[in-house]
């Protein structure tokens, strides 16, 4: 073995041993590790008008706090206006130089797509511009593949996948009009790693990877920041997808500390936003870890599949409530 070989072997070594080893104490892929301690922060956005869907609970409400403390001009939107108020008060708090008309709740269903353009113009006519597009809404799923209705496959990809698309083909031809734009897919690691139980959730984030990457072909002017949570300390199990057609999952998410806070989720999102980032992870060690494993070595899914406990990734992927599926 010739001195430029064992060089390059070192070389190797030293880089994949990076992506195995950091992931044992960051709660996120490592670019947005980096971009967290010396990229811009999240207070570089201040002034922009930033849109966030699914503002009413969840990642989207936090990530609204984050942006309103960073200065930000929000639109908020979700179908519970109530609960939109609710936001829009505590964001106000969160910087005491918003002032009210800073923060818009607009009611919004993203499946009636056909009301997308109105508030779209709604937008523009009430900040004179849009900077950022958040798509955060969405629904997940937990039920057996051979059992779901074909029905629950087509509303959950109205919701997941096709109303964001028709948004943001709005904001895509009013951002190439302006000449810059930003927008933001709170996706999931279920975009890139399948999972049991949720087979129409995986293929919608599947999709939208598909849409997205697509768009970053076309228009590199276009900012495009996908991001992959792991399991995110959310009550999202209550509204859930079942396999039948109208029904929801109806269990109340535990508290789990081997879950990211939403708090977290949405503090690191906005580092993503603010830095231009194009795709990100953020997850626990044990998670993230798992991740760079079958990132850097792809065949390894195929062994898991074989060799690892079901119940285990189960466990991985829902913490203390895992023992209920």
């Amino acid at each position: 073995m010739d001195f430029f070989t064992v060089i390059v072997f070192a070389l190797l070594i030293f880089y994949y041993g990076i992506y195995l080893i950091l992931p044992c104490i960051f709660d996120c892929d490592l670019l947005l590790k980096f971009k967290e301690i010396f990229g811009k922060p999240v207070s570089s956005l201040k002034g922009k008008v930033v849109w966030i869907t699914g503002a009413s609970s969840g990642i989207g409400e936090q990530l609204a706090y984050v942006l309103a403390k960073a200065g930000c001009k929000l639109i908020l939107s979700a179908r519970r206006v109530p609960e939109l108020e609710q936001v829009k008060k505590r964001c106000l708090q969160e910087n005491k130089y918003l002032t009210d008309d800073d923060v818009a709740v607009y009611p919004l269903d993203m499946i009636n797509v056909d009301s997308h353009k109105e508030a779209f113009l709604y937008v523009i006519d009430k900040f004179g511009k849009l900077d950022v597009l958040v798509n955060n809404a969405g629904r997940s799923q937990r039920a057996q593949w051979r059992e779901i209705e074909i029905e629950v496959d087509r509303e959950m990809f109205e919701l997941n996948v096709l109303s964001i698309v028709c948004l943001s083909r709005l904001a895509v031809q009013y951002f190439l009009q302006t000449g810059t734009g930003h927008i933001v897919i709170n996706s999931s690691v279920a975009g890139f790693v399948p999972l049991a139980m949720s087979a129409t959730y995986c293929a919608t984030k599947y999709a939208l990877h598909g849409y997205f990457e697509s768009l970053k072909q076309e228009h590199s002017n276009i900012d495009v920041t996908i991001v992959c949570p792991g399991p995110v300390q959310t009550n999202f199990l209550a509204k859930c997808f079942t396999e039948k057609f109208g029904a929801q999952y109806g269990i109340d998410t535990k508290i789990d500390e081997k879950k990211i806070s939403a708090k977290r989720c949405a503090t690191l999102m906005g580092v993503a936003i603010a830095n231009k980032l194009d795709y990100v992870w953020i997850a626990k060690p044990n998670l993230l870890r798992l991740l760079y494993i079958l990132y850097c070595f792809p065949n390894v899914l195929k062994w898991l599949r074989k060799q690892v406990d079901p119940k285990y990734l189960m466990r991985l992927r829902e913490g203390n409530i895992a023992g209920q599926n």
